[in-house]
């Protein structure tokens, strides 16, 4: 048993605290990495203020980079002092939706009660969202992780493991984007703006970024929005037809709010479907005609990860990096310390940053 450090959350809403905790060694099917970088997410937040309710003490994180440290038995493909993205995205292999295709659905339980962490005095920690990455090493299961090449930058790699995968796969995989429709994105936070790049990659002819703050639609401009429109208007799905010249093929909702779901429909066209990706908190409800979308042939198709495949979907995205197709280091906001990790969060929280990133010397 090891011991390193993480940023433990004791209680919803407070501040996380670093501290020495209990690492044990990989199993069998399980690697350890040596953590480089870690991505602050806004469900890490949402779990850390107890919006998703969970269990504490517990170790957040979950979109980071790092160096292969140790390998469990069975493992194959990987070797001490391999750079890979560690994600959430945790896989059997051989259930229904694994088996389809569909790793972000993976259906086999995870033994929450005997995770990798615990307290020195040998008390139970959870490793949320079976990564605990705000820390200085974790162990996971070998389907978490993706080789990337030597000499990337472990911050701009980070991203991958959530951020990109969600807005760009949520295009990509969940939407079937094809080239010459139109696209909405609500939110032009980080998983929107990967969402907007994703649409931009995939060849849409319009994408109408919608937000609160001419900044945020600027910023929306950079990564490959045609056209922006400010929530604030009375009635923003106007502008957005207007822009477009018809309704949407594809609405990404990125935001976790409710009433940004009500509005989604209105800015669609005929057989185009809303892209649920934004998770409002625990309760939190929406409503719909349902007879509308009977009536236009239209849907609502949620997407989780981006749907990602990550050993099919990763690599081509660090690939669309280096020749400059896809934007990683533009997302990042700031770096940070690991001691800083508090405000770090409170930047998040404020809705300014693209991603703000805890970098380990």
């Amino acid at each position: 048993m090891q011991t390193i450090t993480a940023a433990v959350c004791h209680e919803f809403g407070a501040p996380l605290v670093i501290e020495p905790v209990h690492l044990r060694a990989p199993e069998a099917g399980e690697v350890q990495v040596e953590v480089k970088a870690v991505a602050i997410c806004h469900s890490d937040i949402s779990y850390a203020m107890g919006g998703w309710g969970g269990t504490l003490p517990a170790v957040y994180g979950h979109e980071a980079a790092g160096i292969v440290s140790a390998v469990g038995a069975g493992v194959s493909g990987f070797a001490l002092g391999d750079p890979v993205v560690v994600t959430l995205i945790r896989a059997c292999g051989h259930c229904a939706p694994c088996a389809t295709g569909r790793p972000t659905g993976c259906e086999t339980p995870q033994d929450d009660g005997h995770g990798p962490l615990s307290t020195l005095s040998g008390g139970r920690l959870h490793q949320a969202m079976a990564c605990g990455a705000f820390a200085t090493s974790v162990v996971v299961h070998h389907s978490q992780i993706v080789k990337i090449p030597h000499g990337i930058d472990m911050a701009a790699a980070s991203l991958l493991a959530c951020g990109v995968i969600t807005g760009v796969g949520a295009v990509i995989n969940a939407a079937n984007l094809r080239a010459g429709q139109d696209v909405v994105v609500i939110g032009a936070g980080g998983v929107g703006l990967n969402a907007i790049q994703g649409a931009r990659i995939a060849g849409a002819r319009r994408i109408v970024a919608v937000d609160m703050t001419e900044d945020k639609l600027a910023a929306a401009r950079e990564f490959g929005a045609t056209d922006g429109v400010l929530a604030t208007e009375e009635k923003p799905w106007r502008s957005a037809k207007a822009a477009m010249g018809r309704g949407a093929d594809a609405v990404l909702v990125t935001v976790g709010a409710a009433k940004a779901y009500d509005l989604a429909p209105r800015y669609l066209a005929g057989g185009g479907k809303v892209i649920m990706v934004g998770m409002p908190h625990t309760g939190a409800a929406s409503s719909y005609e349902a007879a509308s979308f009977a009536a236009m042939g239209q849907s609502m198709v949620g997407s989780k990860m981006g749907e990602a495949v990550i050993r099919r979907d990763i690599p081509w995205m660090v690939d669309l990096y280096g020749q400059g197709r896809l934007k990683l280091d533009e997302l990042i906001s700031r770096r940070w310390r690991f001691d800083q990790i508090n405000e770090a969060i409170a930047d998040t929280k404020s809705g300014s940053a693209r991603r703000n990133v805890i970098v380990f010397e």
